[in-house]
Parts: structure tokens; sequence; C-alpha cells
């Protein structure tokens, strides 16, 4: 399966606890006003990428202590995505994901590879950057309505539950 990334980081210390791949996806409905990544909002920018040859530069770096997919909108891809976290998974990494959207909505939505693609993820950075809302001080998060969600517990639960990091 393709995947259309924005670009590939091998060693992040800012997406995430710890050493991180991470996966800036291509294509964002959102468009929130002073996103830090414009360049990736685009449906046909970027460049097409195999699924297994990112996990073959995943798994090339055994320092990782987990992935981070990013965007761009990663649950516009979500049925490729979902292939690459399940062989990310296999490789024994952490799986964080950004979206713009709530869980809630994902929830809501019911679209069977998003949920797939939930069920793979181990922490949840939801909700669109708001601007008036930005701040420095916060871990992981760009602006204060942003939550970090442990998806897993959140999946039980029917209802998200932060984690305070």
């Amino acid at each position: 399966m393709q995947l259309r990334l924005s670009g590939f980081t091998q060693d992040s210390i800012v997406d995430g606890p710890g050493l991180r791949a991470t996966v800036f996806l291509q294509g964002c409905p959102h468009r929130c006003p002073g996103c830090h990544n414009p360049q990736t909002h685009a449906f046909d920018g970027g460049t097409l990428m195999d699924t297994q040859a990112l996990l073959q530069k995943i798994a090339a770096n055994p320092l990782l202590d987990g992935v981070t997919f990013s965007g761009g909108e990663p649950f516009c891809q979500a049925q490729a995505l979902c292939h690459l976290a399940r062989g990310v998974r296999a490789l024994g990494l952490n799986l964080w994901c950004y979206t713009g959207y709530l869980f809630e909505e994902l929830l809501e939505k019911g679209d069977p590879h998003q949920i797939a693609l939930l069920r793979e993820l181990d922490v949840l950075v939801d909700g669109p950057f708001i601007q008036e809302q930005r701040s420095l001080e916060l871990t992981f998060c760009g602006s204060r309505n942003q939550r970090i969600i442990d998806v897993h517990q959140s999946l039980a639960a029917g209802t998200a539950v932060t984690i305070q990091l």
C-alpha cells in the first residue's frame, strides 16, 4: 500500500516521549489558522511511498522508542496507515498520532478504516490547533484544547480518557 507523505523524521524528540520516528502525512481538511505544518495541507502535494519501504526505514533504527503519525491529517489515509501501524506494532514500538479530529468524532463517523487505525494506536493527541489557545508550556500539544488520550482505555470506556504528562 502507498501513503502520500509530506516528510519523515528518523529521530524526533518533540512528537512524543523518547526517540521517535515521525511520519508526516500529506493532505489536511482542517487547515487550522497558524498551523505548524501548512505545507501538508494540499492533498496532491508530497510524495508517494510504499508502506513496506517506510517500515524498513523505521526498522533500521534500533534506538527508536516509538513512531508518531502527524500531518497533515493521518485519518485521511487511515487504511494505508493502519497497514503501516500493524508493522510498527510488530516491531514492538509504541504509536502516537496527532489529529485535528476529536476522539468522539472519529467514533461517531464509524469509518471502519479509521476505527481500525485507532485500535492500533497507544496515544491520540486530538483536536484542531486553535491559535488563540496556543501555549509553549504544553507538553506534546500546540493549543490548550488538545487532549492527550490513552486510546486503549478510551475504546474500552467508550469515552476519552486523558493522560497527564
